[in-house]
């Protein structure tokens, strides 16, 4: 009886998680989308190709649902195995799925931000790099990893720490900044159980600082990722199948 009961108990939950995602909406409050002119240039900045559909999908949709513009600035070509140009296709069909303009998708080969555990990246370039983007595309909103970058790659927080650089040296005073919050372990592959701690956290936090963006497609994060077919391998497929990162971000103000 035991048993039945915890059985019980997670299938509840269970369904009434996939049922706040497909019944519930955000508030019209994440990027001022209660005024009058709600659209913004938002600009989402990642390391490597399927770091979008891995770690963002639930911010993607959301924003691509919303009507807003959403560039990707992508840092590398993934190639610390040697397949960085197919891996760059791959990235661009994927950006298809995401319903992403591939005319607004930018992959950079530079010498010196080349993918792999222990390539330090200098955050003078990137923030050379993220000021270009920022002021020739007139973006609004930059969207990135937080100092941890979710699965503690290097080059995840290299990103991150260009992005604050840019903030704190030349950003324009309007241009608001989120990252892509880090959880524990237990939290990161709970999967859907994840939106309801996720919401009560930001509860308990000043309004305005931290969002919960539920993924109202969570298919997508699927097709997204398996356009990256050089990295669709079974822990990968495990790992969208259970992290909670396919199912809602929460995102954190950028001070």
């Amino acid at each position: 009886m035991g048993w039945m009961f915890i059985i019980l108990s997670i299938l509840v939950v269970w369904v009434a998680s996939v049922w706040k995602i497909f019944s519930s909406r955000p508030e019209p409050s994440f990027l001022n989308e209660d005024s009058p002119l709600p659209a913004k240039n938002v600009l989402l900045v990642v390391a490597h190709p399927d770091d979008e559909s891995m770690f963002f999908s639930p911010t993607i949709n959301y924003l691509t649902s919303r009507g807003h513009t959403v560039f990707l600035l992508c840092m590398s070509i993934g190639n610390a195995d040697g397949m960085g140009s197919i891996r760059k296709d791959e990235l661009y069909r994927a950006c298809v799925v995401h319903k992403v303009q591939l005319d607004r998708v930018k992959v950079l080969d530079h010498p010196d931000l080349q993918d792999g555990f222990g390539r330090v990246w200098n955050h003078d370039l990137l923030e050379n790099i993220i000021e270009e983007e920022v002021y020739g595309l007139v973006i609004d909103v930059i969207i990135t990893f937080d100092r941890y970058g979710v699965s503690g790659h290097c080059n995840h927080g290299d990103v991150h720490c260009g992005v604050r650089k840019f903030l704190h040296d030349s950003a324009p005073g309007n241009i608001e900044a989120w990252e892509l919050l880090s959880i524990n372990i237990l939290r990161k592959y709970s999967g859907l159980f994840d939106i309801w701690i996720a919401s009560l956290d930001v509860m308990r936090h000043p309004k305005g600082l931290r969002y919960c963006l539920l993924n109202e497609h969570p298919r997508k994060s699927f097709l997204a990722m398996s356009q990256h077919s050089s990295q669709w391998v079974w822990f990968r497929k495990l790992f969208v199948a259970f992290s909670s990162y396919t199912y809602i971000n929460t995102l954190r103000k950028i001070k």
